[in-house]
């Protein structure tokens, strides 16, 4: 086997061999072939199928529609590159334009076309792969694009987390009582387009709020689900976060003396404990000062 190419030198692959493949395209359509799967393309250089590669820098160049639109207006729209597990059947080798089977290939009893890389019919020269049967693709995760990426061939993206795309089960707290020493796994909730965003440029503290300025956190992922409270139309995530809550400071009853000056007392974190009458729902709430204490983890699509 060539890592680089279908077993070089045959026409057929095994049938039963699954590859690591990407496809690029939008983050909400991202999410919507994760909870739907694949819808195959009508036409294509191949023919009907889906388009994938193994080549993760070809798959960050699309959707080449909002890709172009990026470059030529700087307008950002939320993208993303799938990682896929492909079962790739029967493979149909076309390394020409004007193959005989280069659109007919499925009705000859193929699952897959691939193009090989340096063919000449990929301008980039790097390979491309249609699979007829969607079914075939299993998706595994789905990664941001930072929407400051250029797609420049052969530059290297800049560090990007990994969406969850099957969930979390959530992590068990580690201690009842917040120590200043300890790091803890929180959450927060918000669309999905400033979760990339806040991967890449970090968190924007609050102005005000139930405790005054900071970053709301809780370390109740079923607390984080509910927001944003507004914005509920369009694809949601929540963040999983590390958090070093440094010197945390008790807020347990509307009114408190420090509600909203703790961090002028010394204290790096405020902590809202469960069903102490503060917030309706009776969850944990948290509210760190500096950002940086903050790590994003992954984004899980909520």
């Amino acid at each position: 086997m060539v890592d680089n190419g279908y077993d070089t030198g045959i026409q057929k692959h095994p049938g039963r061999r699954s590859y690591i493949m990407y496809h690029g395209t939008t983050m909400a359509k991202a999410l919507q072939i994760q909870r739907q799967g694949f819808m195959r393309s009508a036409d294509g250089m191949l023919g009907p199928g889906v388009y994938v590669s193994r080549s993760k820098e070809k798959a960050s160049r699309y959707p080449i529609q909002e890709t172009t639109k990026r470059q030529l207006t700087g307008e950002h729209c939320s993208l993303a590159i799938l990682k896929l597990r492909v079962r790739v059947g029967k493979v149909k080798r076309i390394d020409c334009q004007g193959h005989p089977l280069q659109k007919t290939w499925h009705q000859h009893g193929y699952d897959t076309a691939w193009v090989p890389a340096n063919c000449g019919m990929v301008d980039s020269g790097l390979e491309e792969d249609c699979v007829y049967d969607p079914s075939r693709i299993k998706v595994l995760e789905i990664i941001p694009k930072s929407p400051f990426q250029e797609t420049t061939p052969g530059t290297s993206s800049r560090a990007s987390i990994t969406v969850n795309a099957m969930g979390n089960k959530g992590s068990k707290n580690e201690d009842n009582n917040q120590s200043g020493q300890k790091t803890y796994i929180m959450y927060h909730g918000t669309t999905m387009a400033n979760a990339v965003l806040i991967q890449f440029r970090g968190f924007q503290p609050s102005s005000n709020g139930m405790l005054g300025p900071g970053v709301y956190v809780s370390r109740s992922r079923q607390k984080a689900a509910r927001y944003p409270l507004c914005n509920r139309g369009q694809p949601l995530a929540i963040l999983k976060l590390s958090v070093r809550v440094g010197k945390v400071k008790k807020i347990d009853r509307q009114g408190h003396p420090l509600q909203k000056s703790w961090h002028q007392h010394g204290y790096d974190t405020a902590w809202v404990p469960p069903n102490c009458g503060m917030v309706p729902s009776g969850l944990e709430e948290d509210c760190v000062y500096d950002p940086s204490r903050i790590k994003v983890l992954e984004i899980i699509p909520n």
